[in-house]
């Protein structure tokens, strides 16, 4: 007897492993498959977040009231936008890379690149020691200044009750600008994710 369950276990293991198959998925399968295995913040996540705040900055009458007083397409700084969820492993990176790349694509902004800026001062200041022909070193101080800062937090607020939970994220974003301190707009994004554990497992 003992013979016979070893055998159906042995068999049914290498029938599990031998069941795996993987394939190439788009963005919106990707994301219909992941809220089957998990709960957490996915790819699809930030994507919808992001073209919903692009949207909202884009039909904000404070907003539009600064492009017509200004005149100009505005040079903006994208400041941090930071993780205040209690997910040590939320995937801020991802939020802030999609928010610069889809700005970038819009269109509708110059942007200062920040992460750029430290490593571009050494550079102009090492060609303006002395060590680079002077007439194609870089003169110091001929940067361009930006005009709005944006910046923001992600929040997110759990709910548990009977092995069912929703989190409740909120993405804000808020712009200001630089040279009079005033706020030219504060938007939000919000997504909720429902997750139900049985008994068993998920």
């Amino acid at each position: 007897m003992n013979k016979i369950l070893i055998s159906l276990l042995t068999l049914l293991l290498f029938t599990s492993c031998g069941s795996f198959q993987a394939k190439r998925v788009d963005a919106s399968e990707s994301d219909e498959k992941a809220m089957e295995i998990t709960d957490q913040w996915v790819q699809g996540d930030t994507e919808r977040v992001v073209t919903e705040i692009l949207k909202n900055i884009s039909e904000h009458k404070g907003f539009k009231r600064y492009l017509r007083k200004s005149g100009k397409t505005p040079t903006v700084f994208i400041g941090e936008v930071k993780n205040l969820t209690s997910e040590a492993y939320f995937p801020i990176n991802d939020i802030n890379d999609e928010f610069l790349n889809e700005i970038s694509a819009s269109g509708d902004f110059i942007l200062v690149d920040a992460a750029s800026r430290e490593n571009i001062l050494k550079e102009i200041t090492y060609q303006n020691d002395g060590m680079v022909d002077p007439a194609t070193a870089k003169n110091i101080g001929r940067q361009v200044g930006a005009d709005v800062m944006i910046f923001g937090n992600v929040y997110m607020k759990p709910a548990t009750r009977d092995g069912k939970t929703i989190k409740q994220y909120s993405i804000n974003i808020r712009m200001t600008n630089i040279e009079s301190g005033l706020e030219v707009l504060r938007t939000r994004a919000k997504l909720s994710k429902f997750s139900e554990q049985s008994g068993s497992g998920w």
